[in-house]
């Protein structure tokens, strides 16, 4: 399934701190497995999204540099942990702080991929946000590829500055100031 163009409402999707998103992957990250809430935040039928491209949900707000050090994370075999801004069908988004893991054949191939979703500390989304503006600026600058592997380093120069780490503004240890 071809992504469509999906103008962004600016209306904000929500779910309950109790709640989980929880979808599966196969290597090349076309979705194998998504549960009703993911079915119901996203906004497509549960046939729309099996066999298409995770990156549906991708929001023209979130930084390819993000998604390119989540997959290369992946690609070592480690879990990785983000905040990302996701798109609903209909232009509505919702925030999530995404666990991605790589699922294991019994010879160590990475045969898929495995995403815990709950929802993001707001702070933490505070404060990310300015940070992923400037990132997707770089990317605008320097284009898809080239962009995503310059804007990670804008990413941890911000917190940097903020004498914090990525891994602590997603679990809530710092807060915007």
């Amino acid at each position: 399934m071809r992504r469509p163009h999906i103008a962004p409402t600016g209306f904000e999707r929500t779910f309950r701190d109790d709640e989980l998103i929880v979808s599966k992957t196969d290597p090349t990250g076309r979705i194998t497995y998504a549960n009703d809430l993911f079915v119901r935040l996203a906004g497509y039928t549960r046939t729309e999204l099996m066999g298409a491209p995770h990156s549906i949900v991708r929001h023209p707000d979130m930084p390819r540099g993000i998604f390119k050090f989540l997959w290369d994370t992946l690609a070592t075999g480690n879990e990785v942990f983000a905040i990302v801004k996701n798109l609903s069908r209909n232009g509505d988004h919702y925030w999530v702080l995404a666990h991605v893991s790589p699922t294991f054949a019994a010879d160590g191939t990475i045969i898929g991929h495995h995403s815990n979703r709950r929802t993001a500390e707001r702070e933490s989304i505070a404060v990310l946000e300015p940070i992923y503006a400037l990132m997707r600026q770089v990317e605008e600058k320097q284009g898809k590829v080239a962009g995503a592997d310059a804007s990670i380093p804008v990413l941890m120069a911000e917190l940097a500055a903020r004498n914090t780490t990525y891994s602590s503004m997603m679990f809530g240890k710092e807060r915007a100031a």
